[in-house]
Order: C-alpha cells, then structure tokens, then sequence
C-alpha cells in the first residue's frame, strides 16, 4: 500500500538552484590536496550541487584502502567554506554520524550494506533525531523494496524530512556486464509505495566501469529519476578506491552535456490529451488480458480436477518444454522480447502448478 509521508522535495532544501540533484565527488577523500582540487574544478561546473567523499570507506575486506577517518571531515569544511557547495559523506554507525553532525557535513548517506540491517538504521537514525539533516537513503544490497521503504520511515520517525533515495543496484545474482544488477523494477516499485520521495541514481555505482556511466545515466532519467549521484576524482589513475568508475570533472561535464533531462509532465496540453488517449487504451486491453488469464484459470482448474480423477502429477515436464518452446517462438515472430516471453509464461505455470496441486491435495 503507498504511503504519502510528509518528505521535502529536493528545491526545499536546495533552493534556487536547477533541478536535477547532482552529487559529485570522489570514491574516498585521500589527501587535502586531491579534496580541494577535485572540489574546485567541479565547483566551476553549476549542475554540480553537492559535493561527495568517503570518510570511512569499510571494505568486503580488510587490508585495502579503508578511508582516511575523521581527518577528512576537516577537508569537507575546507571545500563548503571555499566552494560554498553543500558536502556529504557516507555514515555507517552512531560514532560516524555524531562526528559527521558535528563538523557541519550537509548530507550524510546511508550505504547499502547499512540500508539492509535495521538495527544500523535506527541507530542512525537515533541520532540525527531533532537536526534537520539531509540524509540519502541507498538501496540494500538485495532487491528488497519493502527494506528500502523501511530504512525511510525509520529516518522519517526521527523527525527528518530532507530525505532521498539513492538507487545503486543490487548485488548481481547472474553474470552481468555491470558492477551491481539495476533492476530497475525496484525502484519503480518503492516510488510507488512512497510516491513523494525523491529518489536519485548512482551509475558510478551501477556501472563499475566508466564506459557504462552514460547509459545508465540516461536510462535514469528516462525512468524519471530526481537527478544523479556520480564519482569524479581529479585523476582517477590513481585513486585508492574504485578507480575503474571515476570521472574527471572535465568528463564529467562532458557526460552531462549528452544527457536528455526528461520531466514527468509536459508543458504541452495536446500531450496531455494524447496520452490520456493511449492511457486508456492500454487499460481496456489490461482488461482484456485479466479476462483471459481468468478464463485459463478456469481451465487449469477443470485439468486438475482431471489429473485428480486418473491419478497424474501435477507437473508434466514434457508439457511444460513443448509449451515454453511453442510460446516463445509465437512470441518472436510477433516481435516480443524473448526474455519477457520465457518470465512471463514461467509465471503463468508455476501458478498452474501451483493451482493443480492444490485440487490434487484436496482428494
């Protein structure tokens, strides 16, 4: 069920500048100079709206780079009092998030891995009680929705209303060419149950990889995003964390100049009316797709009972190749993507399944 909490949007909190959201920095801050540097070139860039960097940068496992700690919170105000960009770095527990509140940091985010334990959460949460935080909320690591919207209304109960939802992907489950799976179904999914909380992406984070940056950028955007959170390092070469996925700023620029900003309405009237029109013919054929799945229920139903009385299983894997094979080449030759095809049809049986062996339970 969708939830409206009462959250800020972006232009509350960041008045007078153009949407959409764009945080920018490097993976982890490694010395004042390469901090000051980075924050300089990218403040010259007015799209940039906050500037990012890892503090404490806990990795899968120890004995590589782990960030510099509290010394570069001192770095942080060095770049807000120079650039007078906003600045924000990740939290992972309560000693994080007290120092960070003290040094004046802006946005403090909560990483995926700290998105996914609920303890973590409200122990964050616990403290920034009573500030008026910026916090950014990423994903967990497992495409879990209901996580996500949970780590929300934790932050949200502590009295914070600048809140924003970062999606960086998901731990891959099957070989991909990216970093972390997108499956962007899962954002699709918490903007529904929270329809008025801004949501940005991390391609940095998605991708792996710089040549992938663009890509998923835009289909952030064509997917309505709220703007982006990117990594940019004067000279990625030598960066002490994900070198592979860093920007300079100049390239940075670079990509931003090629992106499509797509908005969620239109100035357009007639566009209005024109959509409106194909809206409700896709809700008539919608329609007509539930009609029939009822129908083939029905049917299911009526195989079952069947099976039932001469004693078969309820799975027949002859049946269900034949059927995959038949539905998948009619699905191509009517230009249907084969992936949905073989999902969907999956679906569709393991509910049959499911159904058959119900009827078979209940002799």
């Amino acid at each position: 069920m969708a939830i409206k909490l009462d959250i800020n949007p972006i232009k509350a909190w960041l008045p007078g500048k153009t949407d959409p959201l764009l945080v920018s920095g490097p993976c982890s801050l490694e010395t004042e100079e390469q901090v000051l540097e980075t924050a300089r070139l990218l403040a010259k860039d007015h799209r940039v709206h906050v500037f990012r960097g890892g503090v404490w940068k806990p990795r899968t496992r120890p004995g590589s780079f782990e960030g510099v700690g509290s010394v570069g919170l001192k770095w942080l105000q060095m770049v807000k009092e120079e650039t007078g960009l906003l600045v924000g770095t990740e939290v992972a527990n309560t000693q994080h998030t007290e120092e960070a509140l003290k040094a004046g940091v802006d946005v403090l985010w909560i990483g995926a891995r700290s998105t996914a334990s609920p303890f973590v959460v409200q122990e964050i949460a616990d403290v920034i009680k009573g500030t008026d935080s910026i916090v950014m909320i990423k994903n967990p690591v497992n495409p879990d929705a209901q996580l996500w919207m949970g780590a929300v209304e934790r932050v949200y109960r502590a009295g914070i209303k600048n809140i924003v939802g970062i999606h960086r992907g998901f731990t891959p489950f099957r070989e991909t060419k990216y970093r972390n799976y997108p499956n962007w179904k899962t954002f699709i999914e918490l903007r529904r149950l929270l329809p008025n909380l801004p949501v940005i992406c991390d391609p940095s984070h998605i991708a792996g990889k710089r040549e992938y940056l663009f890509e998923i950028a835009q289909k952030a955007f064509d997917m309505g995003m709220d703007g982006l959170m990117l990594e940019s390092h004067r000279d990625p070469s030598v960066a002490l964390s994900d070198a592979a996925q860093q920007l300079t700023p100049a390239n940075l620029a670079k990509l931003l100049d090629n992106l499509v900003i797509r908005y969620e309405n239109a100035s357009n009237p007639d566009f209005e009316n024109q959509l409106e029109v194909l809206r409700n013919r896709i809700d008539s054929i919608d329609s007509e797709i539930l009609e029939l799945l009822a129908s083939r229920v029905d049917i299911v139903k009526e195989i079952g009972k069947y099976k039932r009385e001469n004693n078969v299983t309820a799975l027949q894997m002859n049946r269900w190749s034949q059927l995959m094979e038949n539905r998948v080449k009619t699905g191509k030759s009517m230009d249907l993507n084969e992936t949905f095809i073989k999902i969907l049809f999956q679906l569709i049986h393991e509910d049959s399944v499911r159904m058959q062996t119900e009827i078979l339970d209940n002799e």
